[in-house]
């Protein structure tokens, strides 16, 4: 299985992983009272299924987002440019003059 693949299985179990903490917590502190609302109706468990699924492609896809997008900087090196030698600007400031026409 190429890495890739892998790697984004990973992120996908972290992310529902975190999901299930979520959806845990919103049920214990009762956010909004949806605890009341989710186990105390007879279609509660399709809407905390569905609650802990959304919540998990939400929390997969950032997962898997930010993991890609830092794997650039695992050996990332700032301190060893080959772009040649700084170039000296000289940061005085002079004025110039810009011509106008007259308005007339």
């Amino acid at each position: 299985m190429p890495k890739l693949v892998k790697l984004y299985i990973q992120q996908v179990a972290i992310g529902f992983g975190l999901s299930a903490i979520f959806t845990v917590i919103l049920l214990y502190f009762n956010v909004a009272n949806l605890q009341r609302l989710l186990l105390g109706s007879t279609d509660g468990l399709l809407g905390l299924f569905l609650v802990f699924f959304f919540n998990g492609l939400i929390f997969a896809g950032a997962q898997f987002a930010i993991r890609i997008m830092r794997m650039g900087h695992e050996d990332d090196d700032d301190d060893d440019d080959h772009r040649g030698p700084p170039v000296h600007v000289d940061r005085r400031l002079v004025p110039i003059r810009i011509p106008q026409r007259s308005m007339r």
